[in-house]
C-alpha cells in the first residue's frame, strides 16, 4: 500500500486544471487544516476533497468493492476511512468552511461535464 498515491492522483489533477481555467485559484494540501484538504479555495472559504471510491468506502459505486480476501481488515480499515472523512467534515464547517467531496466515480467522462458545472454553481453561489 505504500506504494498508493494520496496526493497529485489523476482525479484530482482533472479536478485543479479546470478550476484553474476557470479562474479559480486555491492552495493544495493544506497541512494546517484537518484532513489535509486536496484543494483549498480561500477566497470561497471552501475545501475540496477528491476521494477515490474504493478508499472512501463510496456506497452505490461499482468501483467500490471490498476485497474477498482478508475481508474483515479492510472493512475496520475502509470503516475507520470513512469516520476520519466524516470527523474531518465537522471540524471543518465547524471553523465556517464549506466542504465539497468528490468521488473519482463522479469525474468519469460520462459523468464528468455535470460534476464540474455543478462544482462551479456552488463556488460562484458560495
Amino acid at each position: 500500500m505504500s506504494q498508493i498515491k494520496g496526493k497529485n492522483t489523476k482525479p484530482e489533477i482533472l479536478v485543479r486544471k479546470f478550476l484553474f481555467s476557470k479562474g479559480f485559484r486555491y492552495k493544495l494540501h493544506d497541512t494546517n487544516l484537518a484532513g489535509k484538504p486536496d484543494i483549498v479555495l480561500p477566497k470561497y472559504k471552501t475545501i475540496i476533497f477528491v476521494n477515490g471510491c474504493f478508499w472512501h468506502a463510496h456506497e452505490n459505486c461499482k468501483y467500490y468493492v471490498l476485497p474477498k480476501s482478508n475481508t474483515q481488515w479492510w472493512l475496520d480499515k475502509l470503516t475507520r476511512n470513512k469516520e476520519n472523512d466524516k470527523s474531518n467534515t465537522r471540524k471543518l464547517e465547524s471553523n465556517g468552511w464549506t466542504v465539497i467531496s468528490l468521488y473519482e466515480c463522479q469525474l468519469k467522462k460520462d459523468k464528468l461535464e455535470a460534476t464540474l458545472s455543478s462544482l462551479v454553481a456552488k463556488l460562484s453561489v458560495g
